[in-house]
């Protein structure tokens, strides 16, 4: 049974000035981006017309990395299910809670280092599909 002391240990400490730090960053985050979208309008393609379809027909900016790894092969497509199911059971596999919010924990190293990787290797692809795939998703520049 979960008595009130039992009940405070299972929180993290946290600061006030943290969570006030996150709603400014937010609320400049968004104003930032509505002032960005008066000045550059979406990328959308033309009407999609199924006997006339771009050459190379990409998907949302947002998924030109997974478009530009299932290109390389299809068993590929693994690797995001692998990292996906890593990252939906990582919560469970952490043994130790600090008690405070900290970036980059160093309990967490190697969880840490392969979620840069992971992040870097998304930027890395999405860049390469966005910019250097031309017709028939030939590489160029």
């Amino acid at each position: 049974m979960i008595n009130e002391k039992n009940k405070k240990d299972l929180y993290i400490k946290s600061n006030p000035y943290f969570f006030k730090i996150i709603g400014i960053s937010s609320a400049v985050l968004i104003i930032f981006i509505l002032i960005g979208s008066i000045f550059f309008d979406a990328p959308l393609e033309e009407k999609a017309e199924p006997y006339n379809a771009p050459n190379p027909s990409k998907s949302a900016w947002f998924l030109l990395w997974t478009q530009e790894l299932a290109s390389y092969g299809s068993y590929y497509i693994y690797i995001i299910i692998f990292f996906f199911i890593f990252y939906m059971i990582l919560p469970f596999l952490m043994k130790k809670t600090p008690e405070h919010a900290v970036w980059f924990h160093s309990a967490y190293k190697w969880i840490n280092i392969i979620s840069v990787i992971v992040f870097l290797a998304i930027i890395t692809l999405t860049v390469i599909a966005y910019f250097f795939r031309k017709e028939y998703w030939l590489l160029g520049f």
